[in-house]
């Protein structure tokens, strides 16, 4: 028997991205999942309706709001791992409502913090993000780079990981936290970079419309970060440490856009809309992860190479091109 084997676990924010991703693996290893979605009328989970049947028969969907001390507490009863992912994650969005994201990122992770331990969960994986670390004072970015709340989103989750490891430090939580770089892949929204170039190039436009092009990023494919999630698990010696997950390559986003026209066979002129850039001080120019500690703790390092992750991720997105509003900047 795996160690994930008929092992209670619960995933916050299992309807996003990451999290349908890490709730499918965690299925497929034969865990009895709880997944918390966003409740809403319309009994929609987001990606956890596209699970595969077979993954959805072990995964038990929870609706709720992380923001809602009680759901949650309802939500952890009984759960021997917690993978807390539920946040707002969209940056530019940030900029316009930053109280949700302090009573989102902050307020449900303080909610998370407090029903895990007194509920008297065995492990805590709690969602970090490389944008704590603001642009690059040096790379590669190890776990001591200092940290710099460069948008509302970054200062709400450095100060979500703050409460994570003071409850660590103060009440011997056993949390660890763990820091994904840029991930990419299937089921990833259009408001991110790689599904909002190969959602344009697939509705056929006849230019690129994008943001920055000169700022760095650490792009690490899904199925590689969500191994991340299960490997710090697992981990006893992660406890209390803060753990990165990255590719340990960096790209240019006017470099990724060639690579991912050259990919698909059209190449169209790259057009910079004013719309899509961050303000200058709040633009984070170079990402770059050191990922030794994870490798050194875990085992863990990444087993896809670019090319391999944007040829996946093109596919999905040319098939389920209606997902995507490709003619419109989502923030």
């Amino acid at each position: 028997m795996g160690f994930w084997q008929d092992l209670p676990v619960l995933v916050t924010g299992a309807d996003g991205f990451i999290g349908s991703h890490l709730t499918e693996r965690l299925a497929a290893e034969g865990a009895r999942v709880r997944a918390l979605a966003y409740y809403n009328s319309f009994a929609r989970w987001g990606w956890l309706d596209e699970l595969p049947a077979a993954a959805r028969e072990r995964v038990e969907i929870f609706p709720g709001d992380i923001r809602d001390p009680q759901r949650v507490e309802e939500a952890v009863q009984g759960q021997k791992v917690v993978f807390h992912l539920a946040s707002l994650i969209a940056i530019p969005y940030s900029y316009h409502a930053p109280d949700s994201y302090v009573q989102t990122n902050v307020g449900g992770a303080l909610n998370v913090l407090n029903a895990c331990r007194r509920q008297g969960v065995e492990r805590l994986v709690h969602t970090s993000t490389s944008e704590v670390y603001g642009s690059a004072r040096y790379v590669p970015i190890d776990e001591q780079h200092p940290l710099q709340g460069q948008s509302p989103y970054s200062a709400s989750k450095i100060g979500a990981d703050a409460l994570a490891e003071s409850y660590w430090r103060a009440f011997g939580l056993p949390v660890a936290i763990i820091r994904p770089f840029n991930t990419y892949g299937p089921r990833q929204s259009g408001r991110a970079v790689i599904p909002t170039m190969l959602s344009q190039l697939a509705a056929g436009a006849q230019e690129l419309r994008l943001g920055a092009l000169s700022p760095t990023r650490d792009f690490n494919y899904v199925a590689d970060t969500v191994e991340g999630f299960l490997a710090v698990a697992r981990a006893e010696q992660a406890l209390g440490r803060v753990v990165n997950i990255g590719s340990g390559r960096e790209i240019a986003i006017g470099d990724l856009a060639e690579k991912i026209m050259a990919a698909v066979g059209r190449k169209v002129p790259i057009l910079t809309e004013e719309a899509r850039l961050r303000p200058a001080a709040s633009e984070v120019d170079r990402l770059l992860c050191d990922h030794t500690l994870a490798r050194e703790l875990t085992g863990w390092q990444p087993r896809h190479s670019l090319e391999e992750g944007l040829a996946a991720t093109a596919a999905w997105v040319a098939a389920n091109l209606h997902h995507f509003r490709p003619g419109s900047y989502t923030i």
